[in-house]
C-alpha cells in the first residue's frame, strides 16, 4: 500500500505491537487484558530501531531506576508517535480537501465507518464497546497510546460541571468562575504544603492574570505574595479586585468576618487583610533571577519594576521564595523551570502548563533556548520533534470530547462543517489553505448554508459566489460520522504529546539532581490541563502524601462541607450552583 497509515497498519499486522499494560492492553498472541488498573507503560513500537543514546554528558552518572523508567517512557512515546506521525500531523479540516479517510488502513475504515459515537467514546477511554468489533491493530494502537500517557486522575462517579466551591471564602469567589475556583483551591493547598516543607512563606505567582490565585494565597492562606503579570491592564484589574475585597473586609469587620443572618455551625476563620503585591512585567528567560522582568505588553497605568523581589540573588533580605504559574502559557512554563534550576533563592516551583502550540522549538537564534526540548535526553532521541499541529492537539480536552461522543452531542457536527468549508474555500481560491476562520457561535445549531454564509466573509470570500447546496456538499455532509471518527483517532495521540512535553521537563530537572514529580491535581473533566510539575531542593515525600490526603476531601461536588481553615461556611445553595 502506498498510503502512509496503510503501510503502518501492514507493518503492525506483520509485527504485533508488544504492549504490557494493566489498563486494557494488547499482548502478543491477541489477548486483551481487563481494563481498569493504571498502565505500566512498557511499549515496544514495531518496525523502529532503538533510538541512539543522547550525548555522553547526559549519561555521565548511572541513572536511578525512576530516571531510567522515565527515559524509557520518553523513547517509547517517540517511537509510537513516529509510527503514527501521518495521523498525528493531520488537520481534521483537511478531511475532504486532502482525502484523509483514504489514508487509514482498510480494516480501520470498515470498523470506524459503522461505529456509533458512544462506541468511539469507549475506544478513547479504554472501556468495553458493546456491539463494536475493532481490528486488533486498532486495539493495539489505542492500548499503546493509553499505556504510555501519564495518568490524568479522572475520578469515578457521574460527571458534573464544577460548582461554586463551598470550601472557598465567599469573598474569594467574586469574579472567579467555578472552574477557576476548583483550580486555585487545589493549587493553593499544594503551595501551602510546599511552604510548610521548605519553610518559605513568600510566593511569586508568574502570569498571575487578574490575581485570583494570588488573592487566595495572600488573603486566604496568609502567604506573602508577589503577582507578576505581563499584561499591564490585567495587573491593574487585579489591584482593583484587591481593593474591593479589602473594602468588604472593612465592612464586615476583619476579626470576625461573619456578617451572616444565620449563625454558622462554628465560627469561621477570618481572611488575612494582607493583599498581594502586583507587578506589571514579562519574564525574561535569559536574565538573572533578580532582574528577570521586561516591560509589560501592553503597559499598565504605573511604572514597570525590573526587580519585584529586591536584594542580591533575587529576594528581599536573602529570603527564599516559592514560584508558581497556573496555566503559564507557551514558553513561560519552561522559563520558570530554568529560573528555578539556576537560582538558589527559589526553593521550589509548581508549574501548570498550557498552550503547547506556542512553545518555541529548534532552530532558535543564538542565546535563545527553545521551550521544547529542555532535557538532554529527549533532545538526543531521533524523531523527538513535534510539529505545530501535534502541539496544538495536546491542548485538546479528551475527556470533554469523549463526553460529547457519549451523549451524541450536536456539537460533533462542527468539525464536519469546517472541513466542508475548507474544501469550498480552496476551490474558490487555491491560494487559501487553512485560513483562520473565527469561531462561529453555536455552529452546531445552524444549517451548513447558514454556517458558511457567516464563515466565508471572514476569509474574504463572497458566499453568493460559492455553491452551498450542491450535491457534492451534501455528499460531504453525509460523512459527518467519518469526520468524527477520524478526529477521535487523533485525540488518542493528544495525551501522548502532552506526556512527552511534560516528561521532557521532568527529565530536565532530574538531570540537574532536583526532587520533582508530576501530579494530576485538577479534575480533567473540568480542567483539561490538570498536571502540575512540582520541583524542590528538598524531598517531596511529605508534600505528595499530603496531597493524597487533600484529594480525599469532598469538595466542589455540590455537597455541603464543614468549613476548612481560612474559609467560612458555604452560603445556602452555594455548592449546587452550576457554571
Amino acid at each position: 500500500m502506498s498510503r502512509p497509515l496503510a503501510r503502518h497498519h501492514s507493518l503492525m499486522m506483520r509485527q504485533p505491537c508488544e504492549v504490557t499494560a494493566r489498563g486494557g492492553g494488547w499482548h502478543p498472541g491477541g489477548d486483551i487484558t481487563a481494563p481498569g488498573a493504571a498502565p505500566r507503560g512498557d511499549v515496544r513500537a514495531p518496525g523502529l530501531t532503538t533510538p541512539r543514546p543522547p550525548p555522553a554528558a547526559a549519561m555521565a552518572a548511572p541513572p536511578d531506576p525512576a530516571l531510567q523508567r522515565e527515559r524509557q517512557r520518553a523513547a517509547d512515546i517517540i517511537r509510537l508517535l513516529t509510527l503514527y506521525r501521518p495521523l498525528l500531523d493531520a488537520y481534521v479540516i483537511d478531511f475532504f480537501a486532502e482525502g484523509l479517510w483514504a489514508r487509514l488502513p482498510p480494516p480501520w475504515q470498515a470498523a470506524l465507518a459503522t461505529a456509533a459515537p458512544p462506541q468511539l467514546a469507549t475506544l478513547l477511554g479504554g472501556r468495553g464497546s458493546p456491539g463494536a468489533t475493532w481490528p486488533l491493530s486498532l486495539l493495539a494502537f489505542a492500548a499503546a497510546a493509553r499505556a504510555l500517557a501519564f495518568p490524568r486522575g479522572c475520578s469515578g462517579g457521574t460527571p458534573r460541571p464544577p460548582c461554586q466551591s463551598a470550601r472557598l471564602h465567599p469573598l474569594l469567589r467574586r469574579h472567579v468562575k467555578p472552574k477557576k475556583q476548583h483550580e486555585i483551591r487545589r493549587l493553593g493547598k499544594l503551595l501551602r504544603r510546599l511552604s510548610q516543607a521548605t519553610g518559605c512563606d513568600r510566593v511569586v505567582d508568574v502570569g498571575a492574570g487578574q490575581g485570583h490565585l494570588s488573592r487566595f494565597l495572600a488573603f486566604g492562606l496568609g502567604l506573602s505574595v508577589t503577582a507578576v503579570e505581563g499584561d499591564g491592564r490585567l495587573a491593574g484589574t487585579a489591584e482593583r479586585f484587591d481593593r474591593e475585597l479589602l473594602r468588604e473586609l472593612g465592612k464586615r469587620g476583619v476579626p470576625g468576618n461573619e456578617s451572616r443572618r444565620t449563625p454558622p455551625r462554628r465560627p469561621p476563620c477570618p481572611l488575612t487583610p494582607r493583599a498581594p503585591r502586583h507587578v506589571a512585567g514579562r519574564l525574561d528567560p535569559g536574565a538573572p533571577w533578580g532582574e528577570f522582568l521586561l516591560p509589560p505588553d501592553p503597559p499598565g497605568p504605573g511604572p514597570a519594576a525590573r526587580n519585584p523581589l529586591g536584594g542580591a540573588g533575587g529576594c528581599e533580605a536573602g529570603e527564599r521564595v516559592l514560584v508558581t504559574g497556573l496555566h503559564a502559557c507557551g514558553d513561560l512554563s519552561p522559563a520558570l523551570l530554568r529560573h528555578f534550576a539556576r537560582s538558589p533563592a527559589v526553593a521550589a516551583v509548581a508549574s501548570v502548563a498550557c498552550c503547547y502550540m506556542k512553545l518555541s522549538t529548534l532552530p532558535q537564534p543564538p542565546g535563545c533556548p527553545p521551550g521544547y526540548p529542555l532535557s538532554a535526553w529527549v533532545a538526543g532521541l531521533p524523531g523527538h520533534e513535534l510539529s505545530y499541529r501535534a502541539r496544538e492537539a495536546a491542548c485538546h480536552a479528551l475527556e470533554e470530547y469523549a463526553g460529547r461522543l457519549d451523549g451524541e452531542s450536536g456539537c460533533l457536527r462542527a468539525h464536519c462543517y469546517r472541513a466542508v468549508l475548507e474544501t469550498l474555500i480552496r476551490a474558490a481560491d487555491p491560494s487559501k489553505k487553512r485560513p483562520g476562520v473565527q469561531t462561529v457561535k453555536k455552529a452546531h445549531a445552524l444549517s451548513f448554508p447558514q454556517y458558511a454564509r457567516l464563515g466565508l466573509p471572514r476569509v474574504g470570500l463572497d458566499p453568493a459566489t460559492v455553491p452551498l447546496d450542491s450535491e457534492a456538499v451534501g455528499a460531504m455532509l453525509e460523512q459527518q460520522h467519518k469526520v468524527v471518527a477520524f478526529f477521535s483517532l487523533t485525540l488518542l495521540l493528544a495525551p501522548l504529546v502532552e506526556t512527552l512535553i511534560l516528561l521532557d521537563r521532568l527529565l530536565y530537572l532530574r538531570e540537574r539532581g532536583f526532587q520533582c514529580a508530576l501530579v494530576p491535581l485538577f479534575d480533567p473533566r473540568f480542567s483539561p490541563r490538570n498536571l502540575v510539575l512540582v520541583a524542590a531542593r528538598t524531598p517531596l515525600g511529605a508534600v505528595l502524601s499530603g496531597l493524597d490526603e487533600d484529594s480525599s476531601e469532598d469538595e466542589d461536588t455540590g455537597t455541603a462541607e464543614p468549613p476548612g481553615e481560612g474559609q467560612s461556611p458555604p452560603a445556602p445553595g452555594a455548592g449546587r450552583e452550576p457554571q
